[in-house]
């Protein structure tokens, strides 16, 4: 998919699955103009990695309330828990394939 059809200015008027008259030309679903046909602006990746990232940081930031005893994971909901658990055994199993250069000391001194 999709084979397109253009209106006589050249903009995309439907899209086809199949090749049909006056519309046998074909071009790739991520193409950007099809993709702004279906109403995709291309920033949807953007925010994407956005939202990943804030939600690495609500993270955190739920870890640090446990850690000062401010919250306790029982206060949550148990869904909230169970992703939360998770979350953190995958980013546990990342963080173990991951290369190392510094020795697990818990110095910060760089050498």
């Amino acid at each position: 998919m999709p084979y397109i059809h253009r209106t006589p200015t050249g903009a995309i008027d439907s899209l086809h699955r199949q090749p049909v008259a006056g519309a046998d030309e074909f071009l790739p679903d991520q193409h950007a103009e099809v993709q702004a046909f279906v109403g995709r602006s291309g920033d949807e990746e953007g925010y994407s990695k956005l939202d990943a990232d804030f939600v690495r940081v609500l993270e955190d930031v739920i870890d640090t309330l446990i850690v000062k005893n401010i919250l306790n994971i029982t206060d949550l909901p148990p869904e909230a828990q169970a992703k939360l658990f998770a979350r953190k055994g995958f980013r546990e199993r990342q963080s173990q394939r991951s290369l190392h250069l510094f020795s697990p000391s818990g110095s910060n001194d760089v050498i």
